[in-house]
């Protein structure tokens, strides 16, 4: 059984929701870290509602931030433990989906996943073992997770964009070319970004690119 998430949300601007993005938070932090990019896709996407939920985890050890699980460089974690996190946090981020999609009364080709570092981890974890295919991933600063897997695993398969800045000093930027030769291995429509002279960030023209992407995605 899945975690409850706490979340918020920002409606769409005409009033009717067609379309959702779900932004899913990195490391250390928590969903109102990115729910405020919703006010910048907002007026480009005025048929979108919004939401950011919070990782059900607490960051060990700290008085703010969570996570989706944890990670064996950082808190001393095995990887078991970390395995096992991933696991249960993606059945908390899909039920997590499909609650949304049934409030806004949408279908899963209407639904993007828009995740930063860990968040994009777990995106790309998810997303490919649902049941049916989202609208999209745009996977930022992150990385695929047990790419050996992905091929044999995946029942969806939603297009991805993956971005990541060239000077990335927390997820290595070698990292973008092997998530998306996995990928484009196990058949999925891919699409990658480099964000120049940019660090573990979202720089503005990657926020230009993940627009366009989601634009030309989601339903109109």
């Amino acid at each position: 059984m899945s975690r409850v998430l706490r979340f918020g949300r920002k409606a769409a601007l005409s009033g009717t929701a067609k379309s959702l993005v779900v932004f899913v938070h990195g490391y250390g932090a928590d969903g109102a870290d990115l729910l405020s990019l919703g006010d910048v896709l907002g007026p480009y996407l005025p048929d979108t509602a919004f939401v950011a939920p919070d990782a059900a985890e607490r960051l060990p050890g700290a008085p703010f931030g969570r996570q989706w699980f944890a990670i064996p460089r950082f808190d001393g974690a095995s990887y078991e433990q970390a395995a096992a996190g991933l696991e249960r946090s993606s059945q908390d981020l899909s039920e997590f989906v499909d609650q949304r999609m049934a409030y806004e009364g949408l279908g899963p080709q209407a639904v993007a996943l828009v995740g930063f570092s860990q968040g994009a981890m777990l995106s790309l974890h998810m997303a490919p073992r649902r049941d049916a295919p989202i609208a999209a991933v745009v996977a930022i600063s992150g990385q695929l997770l047990q790419p050996e897997r992905l091929a044999g695993e995946a029942t969806a398969k939603p297009p991805v964009l993956v971005m990541h800045g060239d000077q990335d000093e927390v997820v290595p930027f070698p990292e973008m070319a092997a998530t998306c030769n996995a990928l484009v291995a196990a058949g999925f429509e891919t699409f990658g970004h480099v964000m120049e002279g940019s660090g573990h960030t979202i720089a503005q023209d990657g926020l230009a690119t993940a627009l366009a992407f989601l634009t030309k995605t989601l339903p109109r």
